[in-house]
């Protein structure tokens, strides 16, 4: 490349908005690239967690110990801090002796706030992600369309028109322009990529909500009827006796 048209020197001698118009694109790709960077791992903590959660859930193991396993651990997140917002309801409620119907859906209520305040969690990034990937490219079109209006006016200014005197502003805009796409196209496609991803996780985070759901209204049903049989007058769960009695 001739050294008159050498990026550095183009950039630096660029006119003062265009090298703003660069700077701006320059600090939202840096942006993009280190919401990009935490959303991949934050992402990746979160599926390892949900997985390790639902084989612990699964497992066999009482409700009311593994309550109280949750109920310990100071970082609850993901389906763990989901479990302990909806099952922390389930005894609330119990222990006030509602009705069946009306502890399902005070459970089913408090599972989809916990649902949705993960999700917002995790999904933390994506609007700035999604605005870059938007907005860039125009900003960098307009340092392309001031960078091409000053190399014309300049022409304007000489006596004799060459491509040689047009050349550098010419450049200097078209370096704008790819400014803008390279801060716009990762952004694009890493919010696609999470978008879909975090997706998936909501999905099987709901799919849990709706079993743990069944679950507790089975065992509600099964403990109601097993202390009308025993005790007419009791119908305390044993579950949660075991978790409020502790």
């Amino acid at each position: 490349m001739p050294e008159s048209l050498n990026i550095i020197d183009l950039i630096t001698q660029a006119s003062l908005l265009v090298q703003i118009v660069m700077a701006l694109l320059l600090l939202a790709s840096l942006l993009s690239w280190v919401i990009i960077f935490r959303m991949s791992a934050r992402l990746g903590t979160a599926k390892n967690f949900d997985q390790q959660f639902e084989t612990w859930f699964w497992s066999g193991e009482d409700l009311a110990k593994l309550y109280q396993g949750v109920q310990g651990s100071p970082d609850r997140q993901g389906l763990e801090q989901i479990f302990y917002v909806g099952f922390s309801e389930y005894l609330r409620m119990h222990k006030k002796r509602q009705p069946k119907d009306d502890i399902i859906d005070g459970v089913e209520r408090k599972l989809r706030v916990g649902l949705g305040r993960q999700q917002l969690l995790l999904e933390s990034g994506l609007t700035t992600l999604a605005s870059i990937g938007s907005v860039a490219p125009y900003i960098g079109l307009f340092g392309t369309v001031w960078g091409i209006m000053n190399a014309f006016l300049g022409l304007s200014q000489t006596e004799q028109a060459t491509l040689a005197a047009v050349a550098p502003g010419i450049a200097e805009a078209l370096i704008a322009t790819a400014m803008g796409l390279f801060a716009a196209i990762p952004a694009v496609l890493a919010y696609n990529h999470f978008t879909a991803k975090s997706g998936r996780l909501y999905e099987s985070r709901a799919l849990f909500c709706d079993e743990m759901t069944g679950m507790l209204q089975r065992e509600t049903s099964a403990e109601r009827s097993m202390n009308r049989e025993n005790n007419p007058s009791s119908e305390a769960p044993s579950s949660a006796s075991q978790v409020q009695g502790r």
